[in-house]
């Protein structure tokens, strides 16, 4: 199965890891985050198999992010509602995400990537 990339086309850092993934000939499912933002369902999956705490899939230098004022707001959430909300709108989602079989890439550090090779 390809991995999925979960991607913004106006934010540069995934412009970067798009091009990445080219370059070292890695072949995905492209999905825009914005059109077709993750499931709450899809979210739970993907924080339990990345290990991360469910913070660092927010976008936490986003417009939207700082407009609701999350950071203040997030702390007195429960999870589910904090995955609700993730669900609600792509643009609170960290961007570029890449979901393989065994693991789940949160932003673009190129030296993480490198595992997918």
């Amino acid at each position: 199965m390809k991995p999925i990339f979960l991607q913004y086309p106006a934010c540069s850092t995934c412009q970067k890891a798009k091009k990445w993934l080219a370059e070292n000939n890695i072949e995905f499912t492209n999905r825009l985050i914005v059109e077709n933002n993750p499931t709450a369902e899809e979210l739970k999956a993907w924080v339990a198999l990345s290990g991360h705490p469910l913070k660092k899939f927010f976008n936490t230098s986003g417009i939207l992010y700082k407009e609701l004022n999350l950071k203040e707001k997030l702390p007195k959430m429960s999870i589910e509602e904090q995955i609700s909300l993730l669900a609600s709108n792509g643009k609170l989602v960290k961007r570029p995400l890449l979901i393989a079989q065994s693991m789940v890439l949160v932003g673009f550090k190129p030296t993480e990537w490198e595992t997918l090779k």
